[in-house]
């Protein structure tokens, strides 16, 4: 099944705004050439009310339709870059070393506009839509910020919807799935308070790189028997840091580590064995750990319901033989999350074809994927605001 012929029209406008985006990244909350570009764009369409400054430098731009009814979705894509310097030697590579779109956030942006572009045209849908654009959704929290801004009850917003290329997918597939699609991913730092001295002399010492190695071992149990099988859990130590010389057993050691899960009790767990351990085996070797964890974004959770309908626009836009109801979890986390707990919706995946992996220097996201992810938000917005 083909993609909007509206969209197809719009391709190379589209893909112009894309890559403008691309070399224009931002950072967390400073996204303010991107909001102010969103912006610019959204009068251009004659969108009917637009929003700055939420959860301080998200815009939210609001479609009304034709007739009476005072339903509102939500549809949202994410603007900030990564701490990343490009390696693509694109003609619009990032003119900002040390920034780049490594995320694809800039198509996710690009077919967001492209979509109210047409909404706006058409208007074919009772009700209103919500086109919410998004800062600092790598790590810092947009999310949860423009929630607390008050952006839901603000603009009445009843279901929200979130998108995310996925590279190794193909062009013109959809993956969705009910329940957990991402997990909550906490970092915790484990400090080994010991006692230092000469290397000739172990044994006048409380070795915080030997107690260190035994917690990086004991930390594995969580995952291999404290945890349900059939509930999924990663803890990963990430970094280790301990010593300045060959002959000196330093005082301190610093273990980081991050903590991925699918389930709510099983993150608990997981924080729980994490603090036992360390601080068990520390203190049976003579030193203390000191357990400092973070938790970031929570499960990103879709609704049954909600997946259901996003899981029929994609289909009425590819076909159903190219769309995944039932992919695989990621471990990776996702801030949309806080919005999905705030309101009923659902996260689906968009093929970016076989272009390099996210987070990569040599990511960049696929302009063939642009005229699909339209057309999905077109038909979701159309179907959600007509049952």
């Amino acid at each position: 099944m083909p993609i909007l012929n509206r969209a197809a029209e719009m391709h190379e406008e589209v893909s112009a705004w894309r890559r403008h985006i691309h070399e224009n990244p931002g950072l967390l909350y400073d996204v303010e050439e991107t909001a102010a570009f969103v912006e610019a764009r959204l009068r251009e369409f004659g969108v009917d009310e637009i929003v700055t400054g939420i959860g301080r430098t998200g815009v939210v731009g609001i479609i009304r339709g034709h007739g009476e009814s005072t339903r509102v979705i939500g549809l949202r894509a994410d603007m900030d870059a990564l701490p990343l310097s490009e390696i693509t030697g694109k003609p619009w590579a990032s003119r900002h070393e040390g920034k780049m779109h490594a995320c694809g956030h800039d198509g996710h942006t690009a077919m967001l506009l492209g979509a109210a572009k047409y909404l706006s045209e058409t208007r074919n849908f009772n009700g209103a839509v919500a086109v919410i654009f998004q800062p600092a959704e790598e790590g810092g929290r947009g999310a949860l910020a423009m929630v607390e801004d008050g952006m839901m009850e603000r603009f009445n917003i009843a279901e929200v919807y979130g998108m995310h290329n996925m590279p190794g997918m193909p062009l013109g597939t959809f993956a969705i799935r009910k329940g957990g699609i991402m997990a909550a991913p906490d970092k915790f730092s484990i400090t080994i308070k010991g006692r230092g001295g000469h290397a000739a002399e172990p044994h006048r010492t409380a070795d915080p790189i030997v107690i260190g190695a035994q917690i990086v071992g004991g930390l594995q149990m969580i995952a291999a028997r404290n945890a349900n099988p059939l509930r999924s859990v990663v803890v990963s130590i990430t970094q280790f840091h301990a010593g300045t010389t060959h002959n000196i057993i330093p005082e301190e050691a610093l273990l980081t580590g991050t903590v991925r899960s699918l389930d709510e009790a099983v993150r608990d767990l997981a924080e729980q064995r994490i603090r036992q351990i360390a601080e068990g085996i520390a203190l049976a070797n003579g030193a203390v750990a000191e357990v400092d964890y973070e938790r970031a974004c929570p499960v990103t959770v879709n609704h049954p319901e909600e997946t259901v309908h996003a899981a029929r626009a994609a289909v009425d836009i590819v076909g159903a033989p190219n769309v995944n109801t039932e992919v695989d979890p990621s471990m990776a986390g996702e801030d949309f999350a806080f919005m999905l707990q705030s309101r009923p919706g659902a996260y689906i995946m968009i093929g970016n074809g076989q272009t390099a992996p996210l987070h990569n220097p040599a990511y960049d996201f696929n302009d063939e994927a642009l005229g699909y992810g339209i057309s999905y938000w077109v038909k979701l917005a159309e179907q959600r605001l007509t049952d």
